[in-house]
């Protein structure tokens, strides 16, 4: 008689799933790797936008001016007290600059530095400061007819006369404000 062969192969179906679940576990752990690594990513580029922008609004507060009036001094002249805004550094006059601009049915455009501020409290002397302190109150004449063609003053402008004024910082912060000219006379505030 002859003998049956029974050479049967089994299949072992538990390697199968054990191949798949090792699959789908690196799959997960590569899912993870990428998550992980975007979500450091956006952290980092957050903190960095938060340290840029806290570093401007720094910038910007430590170097800005207050105006604390403006009154008319002459027919052509206009005089600034002003102090360094609430936290600013010392700023050096050098480093300031002023712009007006006016319609007297011609655009006038004048600008000009800080460099004759003195200190307000002794506005007798009228010594020449070369560095705001913070918390010192300060002055200054702000020359509105230097030429012919450029005249921004009360004299020239009249009551209910309109000047456009700004302060500027070089690397710190501006400051805008609207002169408004309700009485031509010298002393009379037009901020």
């Amino acid at each position: 008689m002859m003998k049956k062969n029974e050479n049967e192969i089994e299949n072992d179906t538990l390697g199968a799933i054990g191949i798949g679940a090792m699959i789908v576990f690196i799959a997960l752990v590569l899912v993870a790797a990428v998550a992980s690594a975007v979500i450091i990513q956006t952290g980092e580029k957050l903190q960095q936008n938060a340290q840029q922008t806290g570093s401007d609004t720094q910038r910007e507060i430590s170097g800005k001016i207050s105006i604390n009036t403006v009154i008319i001094h002459t027919d052509d002249d206009y005089m600034l007290l002003f102090e360094s805004s609430p936290g600013s550094d010392v700023i050096q006059t050098n480093q300031i600059n002023w712009q007006m601009t006016c319609d007297d049915g011609a655009y006038n455009y004048l600008s000009d530095d800080f460099l004759g501020t003195f200190d307000a409290d002794d506005h007798a002397a009228m010594a020449v400061i070369t560095e705001i302190m913070p918390g010192e109150s300060y002055g200054l004449v702000l020359d509105a007819a230097p030429a012919v063609a450029t005249d921004c003053s009360a004299g020239n402008l009249g009551v209910n006369g309109e000047v456009t004024f700004w302060i500027h910082v070089n690397g710190g912060g501006s400051t805008y404000e609207r002169l408004y000219i309700s009485d031509a006379t010298a002393g009379s505030l037009v901020i």
